[in-house]
């Protein structure tokens, strides 16, 4: 079972479902092209798609086009259904980093089709996720910057003050359709940057001064 460890305590939570936002940056949303949705776009990952810091990204046969998406990632510490926004960051145990790892052309094809995407977001090794610190030593959520290098070059460095929907509302509506338990995971969108990742490539992901992680491609 794939477990989310909380820092320094060394508290792990059995990872239970993974809900991703997707489109909620606007610049993000002007360089793929879509629509800027009314509402949060929701998707899932298993918790097998999880990989830690220094392990291995496997790009799956399928796909010729794998891309990175640098995210702030939230560890649920208190369960909850219909979360009202005001009290929603009293669930969340800690802040980390995570790549949502995306295989556009099959997303793309999926998408032509009106097909879900899970083959394109979930697959094996398509979630790496750092160590958590706990929610009390982040002062602001919302003011934290996001960066990701491939092989020391920098692709993405975004803000999560760009969020369009911001992480109560996040958490709010999340728990309106999901009840939200301990050890689930939140991936929270992903700034503008977005690129692909080839075999032979190192991948270095920072919220800064919260987490970061590094993962070799093959």
């Amino acid at each position: 079972m794939k477990t989310a460890r909380l820092s320094p305590s060394g508290n792990e939570f059995p990872i239970g479902k993974i809900l991703c936002i997707g489109r909620n940056y606007a610049e993000h949303i002007k360089e793929l092209g879509n629509e800027t949705p009314d509402a949060p776009v929701v998707f899932m990952k298993p918790a097998t798609a999880v990989i830690g810091d220094g392990e291995t990204i496997i790009i799956p046969s399928y796909s010729r086009e794998c891309h990175h998406e640098a995210e702030l990632a939230l560890l649920i510490g208190k369960g909850g259904k219909d979360i009202p926004p005001e009290r929603a960051l009293e669930h969340v145990a800690g802040y980390g980093v995570a790549i949502d790892l995306t295989l556009r052309d099959v997303q793309a094809e999926l998408k032509k089709k009106g097909l879900p995407w899970e083959i394109a977001k979930g697959f094996d090794t398509s979630c790496p996720l750092s160590a958590f610190v706990p929610a009390s030593r982040v002062a602001d959520p919302h003011d934290l910057r996001i960066t990701l290098r491939v092989n020391g070059e920098m692709r993405q460095d975004g803000s999560t003050s760009l969020m369009i929907h911001r992480i109560p509302q996040i958490l709010s509506y999340m728990s309106g359709v999901f009840t939200l338990e301990p050890g689930d995971v939140i991936l929270t969108g992903t700034p503008a940057g977005v690129g692909p990742l080839v075999a032979g490539d190192t991948v270095e992901a920072e919220v800064v001064g919260v987490a970061a992680l590094r993962v070799a491609v093959t």
